[in-house]
C-alpha cells in the first residue's frame, strides 16, 4: 500500500510553527520553544513575507521570561511589523523577569511612537507599579488610562486600584472602588487585602463579612493575616467555616500562601496542619513544586531543619528556588560545611542564580568559612557569569566584617557598582562594633544617616559604642539629638506558641496574665543561673539616660534591665507552661544580646532542655551549655 504524498508549503509549515510556539509559551517550555526557533531559522520561516513568526517567538519567549532573547526578537522585527501585543510582551516580560524601570520606560517610548495602548497594557503597567511601589508612575498611569477612554474596562480598574493598594494609597483605592458601578469578586478582593495590610484585622474583618460573595483568595487573604498575628485559633475558626461552611477548598496557591504566614510568624502548629490537610486533600501535594518548596522554607524557619530536609529529599523534582530554599535554611542554623555540599550537588543538576549565592555566602558568614566565601564571590562572574547582586555584596562585606577584615569589607564597598545599601553599610557598621573599630563606626554612621535618616538601629548602636568606649557625654548629646528628632530605638519583642496561642514579650513585660509566675520563675532561674557561674554582662546594657558611671544604683538598675530581657521572659514562660523536657522555641524581632546569649546556654544544661531562639539573623540552638552558632555570630 502506498501511501499518498502531502505537501507541505511555507505557509502551511508557518501557521503550523506559529501554533506550537504559542503552546510553548503558554506552558512556559522554553527549551522546546528555542528548538523550533532553530528550526525557523534553518527553515529560511523568518524572513517570509507577512508569516510575523519573530513575532510568535518573541510573544514566546516574554512569557518564559527570557528577558534577553525577547528583546533581541524585538529589536530585529521592522518597526512596521510591531503591533500593541508585541510591545506589551516585552514590557511585561522586564516587568516580572527582568528591570521593572525597563518595563516604566518602554510604556513611556510607546506612547512617544504613537503605539496604541490597551486595556492589557496598562494592567501591565498597573501590576509593574505595583511590584515595585512606584506611585508617581502609577497615578500617571492611571491618569493616562482614563484620558484614553480604557476606565471602563474592569480588569484595568481592579489593577489601578492594586497598585494603589501596594502604594499603600488607601483613600486612592476607595474612592476608585466607590466609583466602579459593576464591582467583581476581584476588586472586593483587592481591597480587602489593602484594608487588613494598612488598616488592620479588625476593619479587615468588617469588610470581609460585608463582601457579596468570597473566593478562596478572599478567604486566605483573612486567614493568612490573623497567622502572621499569631491569632492562630481565629485562623483555625476561619479554615473551618471556609472548608465546612462555604464548601471551598484550599487550593496550591492558597496553601502557599498559608505556609508563608507560618513561615512569617513562626507557627509551626499552623504549617504542620497545613501539611496533613494537603496530603489529605490535594492530589498533587507531594508533586507540586511551588508547594513543597513553601513547605521545607516553613519547616527550615520555624527551627524544624530534620523536617526541612526531610521534604528536601523526598521532592522528585526540585528547582532553582527549592534549592535556594533548603540552602537558606541550613544557612540560618549555621550549617555552613552542610549547604557547601549541598550546593557542589545542586551544581550537578541546576544551574545557581545571584540567590543561591546569597544562601552560601550568608552560611560561610555564620560559620566562619572566610576563605571558602572569598573564593566563591570572587569567582561569580568569571565562573558562573553571575554579576553579584546587592545581597552578594552585603553577605561579602558580613563575612569579612565578622572576621576582622574591615579593611578589605571597606575596599569591597568602595568597588561595588551600585550604591550601598543600609544592609551593606549596617553589615560593616555591626563588625565595626565587635571589633572596636571606632573610628570606622563614625564614618560608617554618617553615611547611614544621611542615606538612611529615619532608621533608629544604626543611631542607637553608634551611640551605645560612644557609651562603652566611655564617652558618656557624647552619647548623651547623640542620644538627646535622636530624641528631639522623634527617633526612638524599636523595641525587642519575643514571641512564642504555646498551645495553640502566641504570647509576646517584651523587655521589661507587665500586661502579660501569668506575670506573676512568670517573674517567679525568673527569680528561680536567675538564682540557678548565677550558681552555675553566670554573671550579668552590664557593661554591654545601656541605660537610655546615659552612657553610665560608677554608682552602685546605676549598676543595680543595669543588672535589672538586663534580667528583664524579653527572651530571658519568654523562656520563664515555656518553663512554667510546657512538661519538662520540652523543647522551646522563641522567635525574637531583633538580635539577641551577648547576655542573653550566654545565660541561654547555662539554662539548657540547667533545666535539660533545648532552646531555639530564630534572631533577626540567623537561628540558636541552645543544648547541653553550648550554641549551635559555635560562637560565630
Amino acid at each position: 500500500m502506498r501511501w499518498p504524498i502531502v505537501k507541505t508549503t511555507p505557509s502551511s509549515l508557518v501557521r503550523h510553527c506559529r501554533a506550537v510556539i504559542r503552546s510553548c509559551g503558554r506552558h512556559s517550555s522554553l527549551d522546546a520553544g528555542q528548538k523550533l526557533h532553530a528550526a525557523s531559522i534553518t527553515a529560511n520561516l523568518l524572513g517570509l513575507p507577512k508569516a510575523f513568526l519573530r513575532n510568535v517567538i518573541l510573544q514566546m519567549y516574554a512569557a518564559c521570561g527570557d528577558v534577553g532573547s525577547a528583546r533581541k526578537l524585538f529589536d530585529e522585527i521592522p518597526v512596521t511589523d510591531k503591533d500593541t501585543v508585541d510591545w506589551t510582551a516585552l514590557m511585561d516580560c522586564h516587568g516580572r523577569f527582568g528591570s521593572p524601570m525597563d518595563a516604566l520606560n518602554l510604556f513611556v517610548i510607546m506612547r512617544r511612537e504613537g503605539v496604541s495602548v490597551d486595556e492589557i497594557t496598562v494592567v501591565s503597567l498597573f501590576s509593574t507599579c505595583a511590584r515595585v511601589g512606584n506611585s508617581v508612575f502609577g497615578v500617571q498611569g492611571h491618569t493616562c488610562m482614563v484620558k484614553l477612554g480604557l476606565d471602563f474596562c474592569i480588569k484595568a480598574r481592579n489593577a489601578a486600584m492594586d497598585m494603589y493598594v501596594k502604594c499603600g494609597l488607601m483613600i486612592d483605592a476607595k474612592r476608585l472602588f466607590d466609583e466602579t458601578t459593576v464591582r467583581n469578586i476581584v476588586s472586593w478582593t483587592v481591597l480587602l487585602w489593602g484594608v487588613v495590610k494598612w488598616e488592620g484585622l479588625v476593619k479587615g474583618k468588617k469588610l470581609f463579612d460585608e463582601m457579596p460573595e468570597r473566593n478562596e483568595i478572599a478567604w486566605t487573604i483573612m486567614i493568612s493575616r490573623y497567622v502572621e498575628n499569631g491569632f492562630s485559633m481565629e485562623a483555625f475558626r476561619l479554615l473551618r467555616e471556609m472548608i465546612l461552611g462555604s464548601e471551598l477548598q484550599l487550593n496550591s496557591t492558597s496553601l502557599c500562601s498559608l505556609l508563608s504566614a507560618c513561615t512569617q510568624s513562626g507557627d509551626v502548629v499552623m504549617g504542620k496542619w497545613v501539611h496533613s490537610h494537603a496530603l489529605r486533600a490535594t492530589i498533587d501535594a507531594t508533586t507540586n513544586i511551588k508547594f513543597e518548596t513553601a513547605l521545607l522554607d516553613m519547616y527550615a524557619k520555624c527551627g524544624r531543619l530534620s523536617s526541612a530536609l526531610q521534604v528536601f529529599k523526598s521532592m522528585p523534582a526540585k528547582n532553582v528556588v527549592t534549592w535556594n530554599a533548603m540552602l537558606g535554611g541550613l544557612a540560618m542554623h549555621g550549617k555552613g560545611a552542610m549547604v557547601l555540599d549541598m550546593f557542589n550537588e545542586m551544581l550537578q543538576e541546576i544551574k545557581p542564580n545571584d540567590v543561591t549565592f546569597t544562601a552560601v555566602l550568608s552560611a560561610c558568614s555564620h560559620s566562619g568559612l572566610v576563605d571558602e566565601g572569598r573564593k566563591l564571590f570572587y569567582s561569580l562572574e568569571n565562573v558562573y557569569n553571575i554579576k553579584p547582586s546587592m545581597e552578594n555584596y552585603a553577605c561579602m562585606v558580613d563575612l569579612l566584617g565578622r572576621a576582622g577584615h574591615l579593611e578589605e569589607a571597606e575596599a569591597v564597598i568602595r568597588r561595588m557598582p551600585m550604591r550601598p545599601n543600609e544592609v551593606v553599610l549596617g553589615s560593616l557598621l555591626g563588625a565595626c562594633k565587635v571589633h572596636r573599630m571606632q573610628e570606622m563606626s563614625e564614618r560608617v554612621v554618617r553615611d547611614l544617616v544621611r542615606l538612611y535618616p529615619h532608621n533608629t538601629e544604626h543611631h542607637v548602636l553608634l551611640s551605645n559604642m560612644y557609651a562603652l568606649s566611655g564617652k558618656s557625654e557624647k552619647a548623651d548629646s547623640f542620644r538627646k539629638d535622636l530624641r528631639d528628632r522623634g527617633i526612638r530605638k524599636i523595641p525587642g519583642i519575643s514571641t512564642m506558641y504555646i498551645n495553640g496561642q502566641v504570647h509576646q514579650f517584651s523587655a521589661g513585660e507587665k500586661s502579660h496574665p501569668q506575670i506573676k509566675e512568670i517573674y517567679s520563675m525568673l527569680d528561680e532561674m536567675i538564682r540557678k543561673l548565677k550558681s552555675a557561674g553566670y554573671l550579668p554582662d552590664i557593661a554591654s546594657q545601656i541605660l537610655s539616660g546615659g552612657g553610665g558611671g560608677v554608682d552602685s544604683n546605676e549598676e543595680e538598675e543595669k543588672e535589672q534591665a538586663l534580667l528583664r530581657h524579653s527572651e530571658k521572659l519568654a523562656v520563664c514562660f515555656g518553663l512554667i507552661s510546657t512538661k519538662a523536657g520540652t523543647p522551646l522555641y522563641i522567635f525574637k524581632n531583633l538580635r539577641i544580646c551577648q547576655d542573653c546569649h550566654s545565660a541561654m546556654k547555662i539554662a539548657s544544661k540547667i533545666y535539660e532542655r533545648e532552646i531555639v531562639i530564630r534572631d533577626r539573623n540567623r537561628f540558636h540552638s541552645f543544648k547541653d551549655g553550648s550554641c549551635s552558632c559555635s560562637e560565630y555570630w
